[in-house]
């Protein structure tokens, strides 16, 4: 019996020792578990949508930018208006002082010949007086084009303005 004992004893501690190298090599490879579930986890990095849902989307989103961008619109049209209408008195305050230097210029330019041939006599005031006139005459009626100009330019300023305000309320 001793004999059949030891064979028990024996076949008990290797199967012990290899309960016990089961054992460490279990516990190795579920110590790592918690990284390896972290690594295999799937991970969704796009998800699917039905075209209803992104039709909705897009619906909303036009709904929502359209007046914002009507409105802009709006704004950037009203300062090119400003911006035009500005040119546009520039450059008639340009062609009405271009038109007064030239003006100058020519009187200047008789005045100093006049002055310098002396004889010119009664005959030549006369001229003179109606030259005059002639040229103050002309440098009024533009000065009153440019004012007139200039009141139409303000007046439909003033219409713009109207229509915005009109229009924001």
């Amino acid at each position: 019996m001793s004999n059949s004992l030891t064979a028990c004893v024996s076949s008990l501690r290797s199967t012990n020792a290899l309960l016990s190298s089961s054992t460490t090599i279990l516990d190795n490879g579920v110590n790592d578990f918690p990284r390896l579930a972290k690594v295999l986890q799937t991970t969704r990095h796009f998800d699917l949508l039905p075209d209803l849902s992104i039709q909705h989307a897009q619906s909303q989103l036009l709904s929502h930018l359209t007046p914002e961008l009507n409105a802009l619109l709006a704004r950037i049209s009203a300062h090119l208006d400003r911006k035009e209408s500005r040119q546009r008195a520039l450059v008639a305050r340009s062609e009405l002082l271009e038109g007064r230097i030239g003006e100058e210029g020519r009187s200047g330019g008789s005045g100093i010949r006049m002055g310098k041939g002396g004889g010119g006599g009664a005959g030549g005031e006369g001229k003179g007086g109606l030259g005059d006139k002639k040229r103050g005459l002309r440098q009024k009626r533009e000065r009153l084009g440019y004012v007139v100009e200039r009141l139409e330019l303000q007046a439909k300023q003033k219409e713009r303005q109207l229509r915005m305000s009109v229009a924001a309320t």
